[in-house]
């Protein structure tokens, strides 16, 4: 009886430390995107009429096809937001930052060749062949491209991450929202976001520096 008194009021013990950890886990999500949600309010935008005039914007990279073979529609929906940019004379210049960190994996190409297809003019398009994570991108763009303000280019969730890394680095950032895929295939991504969120708060918090940086190149 003693030992069954014992087993119960372990397990009970265990119950409550389960429970905490989940609540835990729930506000620290809810606080991450809460904070970075607010933040970027009325700093980004869906209608092109609306961008001011910016000297370069800064394409966020992604993989042009999904592991199935399909095409990546937050890539190509990207893409139509580029070049409508260059197409209304929002942007002079392109920063295309995305992972290039091994054999056959080029985003920036990838993202480069397709503007290029449309018309786009290669020689207003940069990029950063490092950009692992939103965060490198964001810090690269600033020190080693050497813009103090950006226009973000990605999806709306995306740019509000962004503007938020771009603002602790003491940057001017706004961004302009691609369309958005359906809730069915944006599930994954969109709760990966909400961790890279917490993620990316903790990085300042512990000092995480971009895995590379290097010389700087000039945009003109």
């Amino acid at each position: 009886m003693i030992i069954k008194k014992a087993i119960a009021k372990y397990s009970k013990r265990i119950a409550v430390s389960i429970a905490l950890g989940l609540l835990t886990v729930f506000l620290t999500l809810w606080y991450a995107n809460k904070l970075i949600t607010t933040n970027a309010y009325g700093k980004t935008y869906s209608e092109i009429k609306d961008i001011p005039i910016v000297k370069a914007g800064l394409l966020l990279g992604t993989i042009k096809f999904v592991k199935n073979g399909n095409p990546n529609q937050y890539f190509f929906y990207r893409i139509d937001a580029a070049t409508e940019l260059f197409q209304q004379g929002k942007i002079q210049y392109l920063i295309i930052s995305g992972d290039n960190s091994r054999a056959g994996y080029d985003e920036p190409t990838d993202m480069k060749n397709e503007l290029i297809k449309r018309g786009i003019d290669s020689t207003k398009i940069y990029l950063d062949y490092a950009g692992f994570r939103t965060f490198d991108s964001m810090v690269r763009v600033k020190e080693v491209f050497g813009q103090d303000s950006i226009l973000v280019i990605s999806q709306k969730f995306h740019n509000e991450r962004a503007i938020y890394i771009a603002e602790k680095l003491n940057m001017y950032a706004i961004g302009y929202n691609a369309k958005d895929v359906s809730t069915t295939s944006g599930m994954k991504t969109a709760i990966r976001e909400k961790f890279a969120r917490v993620k990316v708060i903790v990085d300042f918090m512990v000092g995480v520096e971009p895995k590379f940086l290097g010389e700087k190149i000039e945009v003109k």
